[in-house]
């Protein structure tokens, strides 16, 4: 039978949904992009902020409507907004056949099969397990690159997020699955491996009585045919020297860190319920340079906070163009019910937000563009993404740019290159996000 998987969200979600795809596809399922044709639909949802879960509703009613009317002989949600909003789904989409928790996606094919006998199903598991999954993954990211998703849940309870309540406790997945699983991603042709969870910088606490991410890289490294690792969403204040140590040891670990410190306000920063001030801030961004000169840092922030004033704001917008971050994001506050941040009062109207965000975006843009002409004339390495056949270019990243989120290299050569190359290049011209350049080797001709 057909089935048609949509996953949304985030690339911890697309982990999941991927583990469900080769759970699927080893008990004869086929797959198909085609809608039209699909007898089967999973949608893999987000909820984390309000775009999120209007883009997962309305994906949910398109496909009710082939579930009425189509080809379509179940459709199952699961995912973040099945947890949270698990009865309200039952209840209100009756064409929605199965409802899968957060923590219990690895009975997938169970549902599947008894809503194939007509049976209306919920599956929701305790929300602190690991879910059980030894059966690979289908890699749906081009097959070069993977994200490794090393643990689950959060402990953190910021008074914007949700993700406790619908993921569960902060919890590591066992140092021996992660590296068989980055073996068989290795074995499919994966290159790079980026890690992922909820926090990175956590992980092995809970199991092995001290944070452990710097053994998992070293382990990680060993493995053949992985030529980058990269590290996503690392809280700041937990940030340690034997971390730091190994990203500067190990080569295959790229000089690239996510930090997302949401804010730059003393003040705000409390009311967020986050555990570091600006000025812990300052000092672990220094230090990272310090020890690390060429790592790139990202960051992300949030804009429009309950009770952000206009001084606020431009102490966010002062340390901004101070730290000069490589990469950076804003999100507008989104007010999600049953966070104590939702209950503050000070609400900022959305217009407010909006126009903080694009002064936040202006700047850094200003910023991007400044930091990307000092690269004009330098060589790097890079990995080829894919080819632009309107613009006759190939798409490439850098080191200091995770795929989805970051700027690009665009590479002009009549050479033909495959996804997944690792190539040298020397940087041609910049733009406010992206390089532009050639290979090494047709630099001088």
């Amino acid at each position: 039978m057909k089935i048609l998987f949509i996953s949304l969200g985030c690339d911890k979600n697309l982990v999941d949904s991927e583990k469900m795809l080769s759970m699927l596809t080893s008990k004869g399922y086929s797959l198909t992009d085609d809608e039209t044709e699909a007898e089967i639909i999973v949608i893999n949802t987000c909820c984390f902020i309000n775009d999120a879960k209007e883009e997962s509703i309305q994906t949910i009613l398109e496909m009710a409507k082939l579930r009425k009317e189509g080809a379509c002989r179940a459709l199952i949600v699961t995912g973040c907004l099945a947890q949270r909003y698990q009865k309200e789904i039952i209840e209100e989409i009756e064409e929605v056949d199965a409802v899968l928790g957060t923590s219990s996606y690895d009975e997938i094919v169970d549902t599947v099969e008894q809503v194939l006998k007509g049976q209306k199903t919920e599956q929701f598991l305790s929300i602190d397990r690991l879910p059980c999954t030894d059966t690979g993954r289908v890699v749906t990211t081009g097959g070069h690159y993977a994200h490794l998703k090393i643990a689950e849940g959060c402990d953190k309870h910021c008074t914007y997020c949700i993700i406790p309540k619908i993921r569960g406790n902060f919890r590591s997945v066992p140092m021996e699955k992660l590296i068989k699983e980055a073996e068989e991603l290795a074995a499919q042709g994966v290159k790079e491996l980026i890690l992922v969870a909820q926090e990175t910088t956590l992980y092995g606490k809970d199991l092995y009585g001290k944070k452990s991410l710097h053994l998992l890289l070293r382990e990680l490294c060993k493995i053949k045919g992985i030529r980058w690792i990269r590290v996503l969403y690392c809280y700041p204040e937990e940030i340690y020297d034997e971390l730091i140590r190994t990203m500067k040891e190990e080569k295959k670990i790229c000089h690239y860190l996510d930090l997302p410190i949401q804010h730059a306000s003393d003040r705000i920063l409390k009311r967020m319920g986050r555990r570091t001030n600006r000025n812990q801030l300052e000092d672990i961004i220094g230090k990272l340079r310090r020890e690390i000169p060429d790592i790139a840092l990202r960051t992300t922030l949030i804009t429009g906070f309950p009770g952000e004033t206009e001084e606020d704001h431009q102490e966010l917008m002062e340390f901004v163009d101070e730290m000069e971050f490589d990469r950076l994001g804003v999100f507008t506050y989104s007010q999600e019910e049953d966070t104590p941040a939702a209950s503050m009062e000070d609400q900022i109207p959305e217009e407010v937000k909006e126009d903080r965000k694009a002064d936040l975006m202006e700047l850094q843009q200003e910023v991007s563009m400044d930091k990307n002409e000092t690269q004009i004339g330098r060589t790097v390495t890079a990995m080829v993404e894919g080819y632009l056949s309107d613009e006759h270019a190939y798409v490439a990243r850098t080191y200091a740019d995770a795929p989805g989120i970051d700027g690009y290299l665009f590479l002009n050569t009549e050479e033909t290159l495959m996804s997944g190359d690792f190539v040298k290049a020397r940087i041609t011209g910049a733009l406010e996000y992206d390089l532009i350049g050639v290979l090494e080797n047709e630099f001088a001709q």
